[in-house]
């Protein structure tokens, strides 16, 4: 009866230790187990982000996805046309050389050096014999060829042929009639996945810079207006 009596004043000591209490009886003393200290966890750091400050230590296109001499002239072309490209966090290049069943068109970022891929077609003019590579270019109206060079991103637009787009101005002599030519970003079938592998590589447009229509919405909206757009062969 000791031994139960002293356990039930111990368990009522438990319930009583959260609550508010006038005066009590004192009580036998409990002995505490000793408690062993959890170990401490490694927690990883988070990844630093990337910003421009950090830009030196970050080099442009890490990976090495685009042809130096592409990178360069792009680089001079924000230099040159800095009065109308007003808008530096990142530009779009575009590498002629390469097939058009490849990824050729990219995303530059300025500040953190990452470059995003995706593709795009030329023109019919510029590959008459549709072997999926352009050959020559043009600024001349109705030639359909593609032109090459630096252009300014002038805003999202929206026509009745090729519906969502991006108005492009040309800053050279190779494409300064891109308005006149209704040169543009827009969306096409002969640029989506499933033609490309049908086809074996993208139909080709008027001179335009058409790409898939998933590509399109993200890619209009962070174009935007006042950013480069470079076209080299």
């Amino acid at each position: 009866m000791q031994l139960a009596r002293r356990g039930f004043i111990l368990g009522g000591a438990a319930l009583m230790s959260g609550c508010a209490t006038a005066a009590a009886q004192p009580l036998a003393p409990v002995v505490r187990a000793q408690v062993q200290a959890a170990p401490a966890i490694q927690v990883e750091r988070a990844p630093q982000a990337i910003t421009s400050q950090l830009n030196s230590t970050r080099p442009l296109d890490p990976r090495g996805s685009v042809r130096k001499e592409l990178m360069d002239r792009a680089m001079a072309a924000l230099d040159i046309h800095r009065d109308r490209i007003t808008n530096r966090d990142r530009m779009y290049l575009v590498d002629f050389t390469k097939f058009s069943g490849d990824e050729r068109l990219y995303e530059v970022d300025l500040h953190g050096g990452a470059v995003t891929l995706m593709r795009t077609s030329h023109g019919r003019g510029s590959d008459p014999s549709h072997t999926g590579f352009a050959r020559q270019f043009s600024n001349t109206p109705d030639s359909y060829m593609s032109s090459v060079g630096a252009f300014a991103t002038a805003g999202a637009s929206h026509g009745a042929q090729q519906g969502p787009n991006v108005l492009l101005d040309g800053l050279e002599y190779t494409n300064n009639l891109a308005r006149e030519r209704a040169i543009i970003v827009h969306g096409a079938d002969y640029a989506d996945p499933d033609f490309l592998a049908r086809e074996g590589k993208l139909g080709r447009s008027y001179g335009c810079f058409s790409v898939a229509h998933h590509d399109l919405p993200v890619l209009r909206e962070r174009m935007g207006e006042g950013r480069l757009l470079f076209a080299w062969a």
